[in-house]
């Protein structure tokens, strides 16, 4: 066989050139490079925008969270025991102190973002607050939050005292502020304010003086019917506070002239008086009646040798009377005491207590007396204090004088408000005083458990002490012997069968005696010239009003 030929390998083609891999084309790595450098550029301005994000939130960071803030409800969960301060103790000697005062926000008033007044009220005291700004101590966000504080909110302020470099005459403590470190929310409101307390604080003078500035006058019913914002006052705290010292004063001098206290019941099974004039409630199958007065359960008291008592206590009047001066239910300052020779003796003592009550307001209570007198601008009350006493006028005596002023005296067989009001006129001009005592009434004017006049049974051994031309105490001598008692009752039209409990008492032996009945609301009403005697009154009761 003949040999075969080798087979032989082509050589590899080289590619040509339409086939070669081609690089980025000059527009395509131009188009790159754009690309990454705007890359570069959004990272760079991304990176400087966290720093300064971070600066921002560092700066912005609320380093005062501690501060201030709403205080968890108070349930008694710890008591750290430190000491509060009163707003009435702050003075300049204080300069320099941090203390710790829990108050009312009264107003307030942001001054752009980093500094806010305030007013703080505690009573009849008030103090100014500032919050500035500062680094570490105070925080924006702090500042912010206090601004937004309610009126009438209750807050925990703990501060620095600063003599204050001029009085502060929005404040009545004017020589130094409280430079806020620390405010904390104790209670905040859940309602809207009826009206400001510094609306209802404002004198009425003030507004009619500065009609332009278009002051808010909050009216009496308005107040009487938001009575406990209206009670917030600083007006109000110094009326209430009065009344307290009236109520003080009368249990102080009566106690060093051996009274002791008594409390009578309210509910009573006959009318001590005018059966028109009571209130009759349902007693179980029955009726009863709410007194008057706690007239009969002092004369048995008498009865029963208690010699002198007295009792501070409601009385109840179902009288249809819509004046400036009557309630329906108002507080008695009563007295009862025995007699040993004659019933001048309860007269001189009563003239006594009024002094006593007259002297010590003054003495005790000047702050008080001119906080009021503020918003009720009045001549001062006067008293004579001389050798001469108290004014003491018979009734007759006192229709005279109103005959010489031009009263017919036709029409004064009983002196009305109207005359009482223009005796009191009278009184102050030609005697100069607001104070007296008309003494020895028309026995047909009182009730039958008065004492006749022994020498002119028309008359009766009583008396009223006025106020600036106002009654505010009614007493007598009173009828001690069973025999008179029964026939002065049967003269009044009283069935003595009626009240036989009431009569057996001095049936059984009862000494002399005589006493009174004084209206607190009235005297603080007159003393501080109020005008309305629901101004006086914590929660006043008349025939429209049972609420609050």
């Amino acid at each position: 066989m003949a040999d075969a030929e080798p087979t032989q390998t082509p050589p590899a083609q080289e590619p040509t050139a339409e086939g070669a891999d081609k690089g980025p084309s000059k527009s395509e790595l131009k188009k790159r490079a754009k690309e990454a450098e705007k890359a570069k550029k959004a990272a760079e301005k991304a990176a400087k925008q966290a720093e300064l994000e971070a600066q921002k939130a560092a700066a912005e960071m609320d380093f005062a969270t501690e501060f201030y803030g709403k205080l968890p409800l108070n349930q008694s969960q710890t008591r750290p025991r430190r000491p509060r301060v009163q707003i009435a103790a702050l003075n300049p000697n204080m300069d320099g102190e941090t203390v710790l005062i829990r108050a009312r926000v009264q107003t307030s008033r942001a001054q752009g973002n980093k500094m806010v007044f305030f007013n703080f009220r505690q009573r009849i005291d008030s103090v100014q607050g500032l919050l500035i700004v500062a680094p570490g101590k105070v925080s924006k966000q702090m500042a912010k939050w206090a601004a937004g504080l309610q009126m009438e909110s209750i807050v925990l302020v703990e501060g620095v005292v600063k003599k204050s470099p001029e009085p502060i005459k929005s404040a009545t403590v004017q020589d130094v502020e409280v430079h806020i470190t620390q405010i904390h929310l104790v209670s905040g409101l859940e309602t809207v304010l009826p009206f400001s307390v510094e609306d209802a604080n404002r004198p009425e003078n003030e507004i009619e003086a500065n009609e332009e500035a278009q002051f808010k006058r909050v009216l009496l019913d308005t107040r009487l019917n938001n009575r406990v914002v209206d009670l917030r006052t600083q007006t109000n705290q110094a009326v209430f506070k009065l009344q307290h010292g009236i109520g003080h004063l009368f249990r102080d001098f009566l106690d060093g002239k051996g009274f002791i206290e008594i409390h009578s019941p309210k509910l009573q099974g006959a009318a001590t008086e005018s059966g028109a004039s009571v209130f009759k409630v349902n007693y179980f199958k029955g009726n009863a009646f709410l007194a008057q007065s706690p007239q009969l359960a002092k004369q048995m008291a008498i009865a029963a040798d208690f010699e002198r008592v007295y009792e501070i206590g409601p009385v109840f009047r179902a009288e249809d009377s819509n004046t400036h001066r009557h309630m329906t239910e108002f507080i008695g300052l009563d007295l009862e005491m025995t007699i040993e020779e004659h019933y001048h003796e309860v007269l001189e003592l009563l003239d006594g207590l009024f002094l006593h009550m007259f002297r010590e307001l003054r003495k005790q209570y000047a702050t008080e007396i001119d906080t009021v007198r503020k918003a009720f601008p009045a001549d001062e009350f006067k008293w004579r204090e001389g050798p001469e006493g108290t004014l003491k006028l018979s009734f007759k005596e006192a229709v005279d004088l109103l005959v010489e002023d031009g009263v017919p005296r036709e029409v004064l067989d009983d002196i009305n408000t109207e005359n009482e009001k223009r005796l009191g006129r009278i009184v102050r001009a030609k005697y100069d005083t607001d104070y007296f005592i008309i003494d020895k009434f028309p026995m047909e004017l009182r009730p039958f458990y008065t004492m006749p006049d022994p020498n002119d049974p028309t008359l009766s051994n009583s008396y009223d002490f006025f106020m600036r031309g106002e009654e505010i105490l009614s007493g007598a001598q009173r009828v001690h012997d069973p025999v008179l008692l029964a026939e002065k009752m049967r003269e009044k039209g009283i069935d003595p069968a009626s009240m036989s409990s009431y009569l057996d008492a001095f049936k059984l032996g009862c000494p002399p005696h005589g006493g009174g009945g004084i209206g607190l609301e009235r005297v603080l009403m007159l003393f501080l010239k109020l005008n309305n005697i629901r101004r006086a009154s914590l929660f006043p009761r008349d025939p429209k009003r049972l609420e609050p």
